[in-house]
């Protein structure tokens, strides 16, 4: 009898949402709607991971619930986070829209702790 080990793990795409509530007491509310990530007694919010299936449907659930005073979805997936061709080039200064500002890139030299 041969085992089949061909089978890959592909993580499920989540985002972020932060849900600011009037009260905690629904707290268990909101379990059933994704991963409660973290939760702040002191400022009254709730960090939640919703899989990114269905993100927009459950964003519109959650907000229209009682006990919900404002959502705010994370924008982590929307922000590109390549920014190894950007590092020390003048790529990196420039701002989508031109307001006049010049940039000047300076000669820097990076030192290493070893060589300090």
């Amino acid at each position: 009898m041969q085992v089949d080990t061909t089978i890959e793990f592909k993580p499920k795409q989540r985002r972020g949402l932060i849900v600011w509530v009037y009260s905690l007491r629904q707290l268990k509310n909101l379990k059933r709607y994704g991963l409660v990530h973290y939760v702040s007694r002191k400022l009254k919010y709730v960090v939640l991971y919703l899989d990114e299936v269905g993100f927009e449907e459950t964003m519109a659930k959650i907000e229209h619930l009682h006990f919900v005073r404002n959502v705010e979805p994370s924008y982590r997936p929307d922000v590109e986070m390549n920014f190894a061709d950007k590092i020390g080039t003048k790529a990196a200064y420039q701002v989508a829209d031109d307001d006049g500002f010049d940039v000047e890139e300076l000669n820097t030299t990076i030192r290493l702790a070893e060589n300090v």
